[in-house]
């Protein structure tokens, strides 16, 4: 609850450092790569505040040079989500019933402690971990989990501020309880900030959270964990456990007290989820909080009067910067015939100036995609594409993984607008273009619009405004977030809250007080100050 007392200062999106030649912050960071380099970093699990190694001794790898161990983390079981949950109801009540600011402290600490003493770890083990350039680093491990933190606490104080009207003589108010139970907050690779978030939104609302984080983003998920206890984060609030994620599933949604899941990940990990849920319903002590983002086929549609610089720039930074591992990332796209020999040039040229390898060269724009099993996903959907009459490789399509998972920035040109890589989600830096007439504008919007069972993200490039308008009002449907004349990507918190609909998930909208709405359960409070002792009313009178 809200004492009404505390003002939080209305938060501003941290400034994004730039990491130029020859300045300071590229030197400390390249310090931090070194440092991080030449040690070995163990990650276990900690519960009820405690640190418990599991059973299975894993290694943590470069993605970019997947013979270089950074760490080892200890998965555990059953058993230890079993400890996390009752580690997580056991603090529940405490946690609750303490002052909304107190909670708020913490949090605003562990943005202030990420931005200053915590700011290059985290940005190098994101690098080094989830082969992130500089600059992406910085943007999410940084920037855009300290901006979590921080307007998190700014939309807490609106949602408890409030309050319903109170007629003469009675006093009407509105109590935000935490869920009753457990939330379970699975979060993603791609991106620190998210990981961080997932868990830490619920519990600023007064949740207790179990979290399990994606296996590849563990390097850096243990340095999370180490922030939020050092701000101050009580003992069993946020349970970081490491397991499978199907025998963890078992435990969680089997539980008379889970309340809710905080899911960033795979479609068709989150069918699942919920199908589990609903099979369990009748066991629940409450209805679930299902909340998750869930990925995208992300579109950009081009008008004939679209500026051909802006759209090809869009395109590449779309579809390219962190190798197309963003949920958002451009991965097909609608060019008109008129603007396609201008746009193909530019992306040729463009493409070939581009450098790929390892983060700690900071002339490499391109590195490499996570981990074996999506470069098998990811050159699985090109080699295929090599042999399709229907498709032509304009740039790219190279790729290699003796030192690291590396995939060449692919574009593809197809004759066919529903050709498997227009359809489906690939994750990966692969982005392909359908050339229409120009004369067939309507017809493609209505395309793009039907083409996927996504609706994350989609941008549409145009200078004329009727078309501009037109294009918005067919595809209203089609992005949860939608740019115009600008890439598809880099949602910023505060600016542009996050979230898709359709098969792009429940389009809860992080980075706004929407997704903390979701995380209470209010109860109406009404107080007559001078009760009634009589039950008739006036109109019986004679």
């Amino acid at each position: 609850m809200s004492s009404g007392v505390f003002q939080v200062p209305t938060p501003v999106n941290e400034p994004i450092l730039q990491y130029g030649a020859n300045s300071a912050e590229r030197s400390t960071l390249k310090q931090a790569l070194s440092d991080l380099r030449n040690q070995q970093i163990d990650v276990q699990m900690r519960i009820a505040g405690r640190s418990v190694k599991g059973a299975k001794k894993v290694a943590m790898t470069c993605p970019h040079d997947h013979q270089h161990v950074l760490g080892h983390y200890y998965e555990g079981g059953k058993a230890e989500v079993a400890q996390a949950i009752d580690a997580a109801l056991a603090a529940r009540s405490a946690w609750a019933s303490m002052p909304w600011e107190d909670r708020a402290a913490i949090f605003l600490k562990a943005a202030d402690l990420s931005a200053t003493k915590y700011r290059m770890q985290l940005n190098a083990r994101t690098m080094l971990g989830q082969s992130k350039n500089a600059y992406q680093a910085e943007i999410d491990a940084a920037c855009e989990w300290i901006d979590f933190l921080r307007f998190n606490v700014h939309y807490a104080q609106q949602i408890y501020s409030e309050q319903p009207i109170s007629s003469p003589g009675v006093w009407n108010r509105l109590e935000y309880r935490p869920l009753e139970g457990f939330v379970y907050a699975l979060t993603p690779f791609n991106f620190t900030a998210i990981a961080g978030n997932l868990p830490a939104a619920p519990a600023l609302m007064g949740n207790t959270v179990v979290w399990k984080p994606s296996p590849t983003q563990v390097y850096s998920a243990g340095l999370l964990m180490e922030i939020l206890e050092e701000a101050g984060l009580p003992a069993g609030v946020i349970n970081l456990v490491l397991a499978d994620g199907p025998e963890a599933g078992e435990v969680v949604f089997s539980h008379r007290d889970f309340a809710g899941i905080h899911f960033t990940g795979s479609t068709g990990v989150f069918q699942t989820i919920w199908k589990n849920i609903g099979q369990n319903i009748a066991n629940y002590k409450s209805y679930p909080r299902i909340v998750g983002e869930t990925g995208g086929k992300d579109f950009v549609v081009a008008h004939s009067s679209a500026d051909a610089k802006a759209l090809t720039t869009g395109l590449i930074r779309g579809a390219f910067e962190y190798q197309g591992q963003k949920c958002s990332a451009a991965s097909r796209a609608y060019i008109p015939a008129s603007l396609w020999p201008a746009v193909e040039a530019q992306l040729k040229a463009d493409l070939a100036a581009i450098k790929m390898g390892g983060t700690e060269d900071f002339e490499n724009f391109v590195n490499a995609v996570i981990d074996a099993k999506a470069f098998a996903k990811i050159t699985s959907y090109i080699s295929e594409a090599k042999k399709s009459p229907e498709v032509t490789v304009i740039s790219g399509g190279n790729f290699d993984d003796s030192k690291g998972y590396f995939v060449e920035p692919t574009v593809l040109l197809t004759t066919n607008p529903t050709y498997r890589t227009m359809v489906e989600e690939i994750f990966g830096p692969v982005l392909t273009i359908y050339v229409y007439n120009d004369a067939d504008w309507k017809e493609t919007l209505a395309l793009v619009d039907s083409t996927s069972a996504y609706a994350l993200t989609g941008a549409i490039f145009a200078q004329d405004k009727y078309a501009m308008l037109e294009a918005m009002k067919v595809l209203e449907n089609a992005a949860g977030n939608l740019y115009l004349n600008d890439k598809c990507t880099g949602a910023v918190v505060g600016q542009q809250p996050f979230g898709g609909a359709r098969a792009s998930g429940t389009n809860d909208k992080a980075g706004s007080y929407l997704n903390l709405l979701r995380w209470v359960s209010p109860r109406t409070v009404k107080e007559v100050f001078v009760s009634p002792t009589d039950f008739r009313y006036p109109f019986l009178e004679k």
